[in-house]
């Protein structure tokens, strides 16, 4: 190879290409059109920075840009008749070759860089994954890279360049429209283009992606290379040997490459481009497939609707790229099959039959809210096991951390045992004396089945049966009989895990200074007091001997509140309540414990009503805090924060609560480790014992209430809270497993169109503001008709003229139609507030839509004016170039003309 031959061509095709304004035209279009493949409605409609929307219509795209940029590479040079001149020249095929496909090539790079203007509007409208960007563009660059050698196969077959660039689509359009074909042909489409771009699309750079596009390179260079050595041997006599020749050759190398690239994709790597590495597969998860029997193979089949509602694209995108990961990285312990699934489908009847129904999600889409079915659950099979889990991946899900738990709990023949302690709180469901109702049982049992084997355990079985953790949840309402046997587990030295309350708000009747339910006596007996009492709780619900044995003080009537408020947006719902945050930027010296593997990496947990522990002076275990208040905390107690109320004399929370001075630099112990050695009682002969313990006591039970499950899966208000990782860690660590830890605590970062959002706050605030004029407005009419009732009333009072018996009948009478009245009033009333809100509501959407008009059109008419400046000045330089040199004799004398 003479590089410098090569070198000649290549500059002599890139600089003809840029010679005119042809092709700063070709380039304009070529941004305009991605520009408006990329910021169409539905991009604003997802709210993500990312060029997601063009990733979907690139190859497309390509299939139209491509042909025109290769079209001329040798039908023009043939039709000029400067293919002889060309070949003539001291240069091999495959030099001239090489040289043309460097050129084009070139000329597709620097079209490429000049879309790089998305990318800048997307930094304008938000702030884009940098590291996706590069994965998104180096995919485009191999791709057009790799259809660039096809359309020259086109160009080298004909004379014309337009039947070149109808050639050039349809035999582009052959790798192309492999994604296309039935799903079921697994080969097939992974051999499309599409599928091959989508880990660049994701933000992963694949190897096997990247020698898919150079094998299509490789075989259309060759079969171009076989196009132009004709001209030695067309019309020849061993023409048609030739010809089968060479067919053969190229069926054989496609044969090749086919194979390698099967091959090779089960074995290439994937690196990771994004910023949070959402791709990069854990060491957890790495272990957990390593760990997978190779006699018990995993088939993961994901059924994920095509379009899903905007909430849950960051979730789609995050899923399957771990998905494809999990692909490569599990051979033959772990495959995966990704189906597309839509309502009324054969897909949509197999998702069915593994349990998987599709979720009505609301969202909202061009100014109004509508419903979606949307499928987005994997089930993970192995022989005749089979685990559905989750059904349903939701905003909030922890994606590798649910695969990955699903995965070893599928593949794994012996789980872990937690035993869930039998106390009032009935964690574990059943039927309740006081409601007279079955009540199910809580999440956190739900999402312990998924990782460990769950079991209710009663005080009098425990030490009867092994358990590698116990949850005991309000073991303040046990028996003193019960509570002895639970002690005495506590300390023989048994894992357990102690979460209890001063005031559990999802149940105030949970609450330690609360006498027990009465049990028995069903029926109306039972709720009017009938039915045996119920035998006390140990210690009046102080639980004393558990204090002693941990060593520790508690305060069961003691509830700590705190001043410090990271959501504002929250303190009307939250008004009158005991909410604790504790958060990284609390002010405490410490709120999370980094050295504990529990607590390390959370950011933030949200207790109402939590209790506080500390050590006392004699103990001797280790006292480790997990989770403290800020510095702005204090105290309160029971009859400060309580008031009496409810139809079975239950107790409410206090609507004013005057709160102590809080003493400067106190923060209050929630939640803490104790473990150790301690002095046992002496054995039988006088010797000295000794036990040990391992507990963690939690001083909050409502942290682990469903609402808390709902607010991560819904990921509500945009709360980030670690409560149910915490408590899960809890578990993990006390059961001495700590595979999961790590991948809990894994997010994503959630990049959306933040000018577009600022843009629309002030709509918002005003839409709120005239929200809350209305509801005043109508509170005020509603009050000025009750005001009337009450003053006809006091005017009958008032008349002393009437005897009783009639003041008492004209006063029914009067009250009567008042109500009538007041009952017709207020219905006015509120229909003409819905009336304004409704006005307001849709003035407002309609607003929010024209940003987002105008946002998308900014974008769209930007994207190209790059282009459009170097063609003009291009252009204007060549005209004056032109005019350069010639004698004015020869100009047109435009006014003679």
């Amino acid at each position: 190879m003479r590089w410098h031959v090569t070198l000649a061509v290549w500059k002599r095709t890139l600089l003809s290409y840029f010679s005119g304004v042809i092709g700063y035209l070709f380039i304009t279009a070529f941004v305009a059109v991605g520009a408006f493949a990329a910021f169409r409605e539905t991009f604003f409609a997802n709210n993500l920075a990312n060029l997601d929307q063009l990733n979907q219509w690139f190859p497309w795209l390509l299939l139209v840009i491509i042909p025109a940029i290769t079209m001329g590479v040798w039908a023009d040079e043939r039709k000029q008749g400067t293919d002889e001149l060309l070949f003539t020249l001291p240069a091999t095929d495959l030099e001239v070759l090489l040289g043309k496909y460097f050129g084009v090539l070139s000329v597709y790079t620097v079209a490429l860089v000049f879309s790089l203007s998305h990318v800048i509007v997307l930094r304008s409208l938000g702030y884009p994954d940098i590291g996706l960007m590069v994965a998104n563009y180096l995919g485009f660059w191999f791709a057009g890279a790799a259809l660039l050698s096809c359309g020259m196969v086109a160009s080298a077959i004909t004379n014309s360049a337009t039947v070149a660039y109808v050639l050039g689509m349809v035999i582009g359009a052959i790798p192309v429209g492999l994604g296309l074909v039935n799903a079921n042909w697994r080969l097939l489409t992974s051999l499309s283009v599409g599928e091959q771009f989508a880990d660049f699309g994701l933000g992963m750079v694949s190897l096997a992606g990247v020698l898919y596009f150079v094998s299509i390179t490789v075989l259309m260079l060759y079969l171009n290379l076989v196009l132009l050595a004709r001209r030695h041997w067309a019309g020849g006599p061993h023409a048609s040997t030739m010809w089968v020749h060479y067919v053969t050759r190229a069926v054989c190398l496609a044969v090749v490459l086919v194979g390698v690239n099967v091959v090779a994709s089960n074995f290439m790597t994937r690196f990771d481009f994004t910023s949070e590495q959402l791709y990069s597969l854990s060491p957890a998860t790495r272990k957990v497939v390593k760990d997978v029997p190779a006699s018990r193979p995993v088939l993961i089949q994901a059924f994920i609707s095509p379009e899903v509602p905007k909430e849950y694209v960051q979730v789609k995108s995050t899923l399957i790229g771990l998905l494809r990961q999990l692909d490569q990285l599990g051979g033959d312990r772990v495959r995966v099959r990704i189906v597309d699934t839509e309502r009324f489908t054969e897909q949509a009847d197999d998702a069915k039959r593994y349990g998987i129904e599709p979720q009505r999600q609301q969202s909202e889409r061009g100014g109004r809210f509508v419903s979606d079915d949307v499928f987005l659950g994997t089930v993970m099979t192995t022989g005749a096991d089979e685990a559905v889990i989750p059904p349903f991946f939701d905003v909030g899900t922890p994606v590798e951390y649910e695969l990955m738990r699903s995965l070893r709990t599928v593949s794994q023949s012996k789980r872990l045992k937690v035993g869930m302690l039998r106390t009032d709180a009935k964690v574990t469901g059943g039927f309740d004396m006081q409601s007279f109702r079955q009540t199910p049982e809580w999440r956190i049992v739900t999402e312990l089945k998924k990782q460990y084997d769950v079991k209710e355990v009663g005080p009098d079985e425990l030490g009867k049966e092994p358990f590698d953790v116990v949850v005991a949840i309000m073991p303040s309402s046990l028996n003193e009989p019960d509570m002895q046997k639970f002690v005495a587990f506590v300390d023989a030295g048994g894992p357990t895990l102690i979460i209890d309350d001063p005031f559990p708000l999802t149940n105030t009747t949970l609450a330690p200074k609360q006498p027990k339910p009465k049990q028995g006596g069903g029926g109306m007996q039972g709720m009017f007091g009938g039915g045996p009492p119920p035998e006390p709780k140990a210690d009046n619900g102080e639980a004393k001997a558990l204090q002693n044995a941990l060593g520790i003080a508690w305060d069961s009537g003691e509830a700590v509140w705190d001043l410090y408020d990271p959501h504002p947006e929250l303190a009307e719902m939250l008004a009158g309540i005991s909410a604790v945050y504790v958060a990284e930027n609390s002010g405490g010296s410490r709120p999370f414990n980094i050295d504990s593997p529990v607590t390390v990496g959370l950011q933030e947990i949200l207790l109402l009503y939590p209790g506080q522990i500390r050590p006392r002076e004699d103990n001797k275990l280790d006292f480790i805090p997990l989770l403290r208040s800020s510095p702005k905390s204090t105290t309160t107690l029971w009859d400060e924060y309580t008031t009496s109320g409810g139809f079975f004399g239950g107790v409410a929370p206090s609507p004013n609560v005057s709160l102590r001075i809080p003493q400067k630099g106190i923060e209050h112990v929630l939640a803490a480790k104790i473990k150790g050695t301690k002095p046992g009682p002496p054995g039988p002969d006088g010797t000295p014992t000794s036990t040990k313990i391992n507990a963690i006591f939690v001083a909050d039970a409502d942290m682990i209430s469903d609402t808390f499950f709902t607010v991560r899966d819904k990921n509500w208000q945009n709360l980030k809270l670690d409560n149910v990782t915490f408590i899960l860690n809890c578990v993990d660590d006390l059961a001495g497993d700590d595979t999961f830890m790590a991948l809990r605590k894994r997010r994503p970062k959630h990049r959306t169109l933040t000018s577009v959002e600022q843009a629309t706050v002030q709509l918002k605030s005003e839409f709120a503001e005239e929200a809350r004029k209305a509801n005043d407005e109508a509170k005020g009419k509603l009050k000025q008709a009750e005001e009337a009732l009450q003053a006809e009333v006091k005017k009958l009072q008032a008349d002393t003229t009437m005897d009783n018996r009639t003041k008492t009948v004209r006063l029914r009478a009067a009250e009567e139609n008042e109500r009538r009245r007041l009952e017709v009033a207020k219905a006015e009333i509120d229909a003409e507030k819905n009336k304004k809100l409704e006005q307001a509501q849709g003035e407002a959407e309609r607003k929010v839509s024209q940003i987002e008009k105008s946002r998308q059109t900014l974008a769209c008419l930007l994207s190209p004016i790059p282009a459009l400046i170097v063609g003009a000045f291009v252009f204007a330089r060549r005209v004056s170039n032109e005019r350069m040199g010639i004698v004015d004799e020869r100009l047109v004398d435009k006014k003679k003309a």
